[in-house]
């Protein structure tokens, strides 16, 4: 079975947010798309190890900002590299603004945002899907979306780390970093943009 059958899949790229209290986050996912027009509905399917997926669970509101291929590396890093659970994302952050919903969206490198309230909740195991109403939505620019592919070839910067001559190693598709190793244990979790070890391919030096 060939795994990266699963790239080919197309994707786009959108950082979610939520509010629960006086406390605000937001991450980076893939998975967010209409699932009907009347009512106009939307799906986003988020990990359940994500500070934000609790915050859309706890209020049961979220936005969704769309990320246009205008978005630079700093915006994945900032919201996909660190947990909300340890550090305040928004503290000194200013590309934002606050929607109808009371909850913020980002208005540098998107192109639209979304307000949507959650109907219903699917238990995916580790992942939680929300289908949810969607309340407001507004176009921001004209810049196209970033879909994942985009995001590979044009945003994100070539890894630095080089594994050793003769080593088979392991590439992290998402950020580029390298373990070195025979294998690559299956609960690894990539030290630098938290993503698990089916985010990694193997490489030979």
């Amino acid at each position: 079975m060939d795994k990266k059958a699963m790239y080919c899949l197309t994707y786009g790229l959108f950082v979610l947010t939520s509010r629960l209290g006086e406390k605000d986050n937001g991450c980076i996912i893939n998975t967010a798309g209409q699932v009907t027009s009347v009512p106009n509905r939307i799906s986003i399917t988020v990990n359940k190890d994500n500070f934000t997926h609790d915050l859309v669970k706890e209020s049961g509101k979220f936005n969704i900002s769309i990320l246009s291929e205008r978005a630079d590396f700093e915006v994945f890093r900032h919201f996909g590299f660190q947990s909300g659970k340890t550090t305040d994302k928004f503290a000194g952050y200013s590309s934002c603004r606050r929607s109808e919903n009371g909850i913020l969206y980002i208005t540098e490198g998107t192109n639209a945002y979304i307000s949507a309230t959650v109907e219903q909740t699917i238990d995916l195991g580790s992942h939680t899907m929300f289908i949810a109403s969607v309340d407001d939505m507004e176009v921001l620019t004209s810049d196209p979306s970033a879909s994942y592919a985009y995001y590979q070839s044009s945003i994100k910067p070539k890894p630095e780390q080089k594994p050793a001559q003769g080593k088979t190693a392991w590439r992290c598709t998402v950020c580029g970093y390298i373990y070195e190793g025979e294998e690559l244990p299956g609960d690894f979790i990539c030290p630098l943009c938290k993503h698990p070890a089916s985010d990694f391919e193997k490489i030979m030096v």
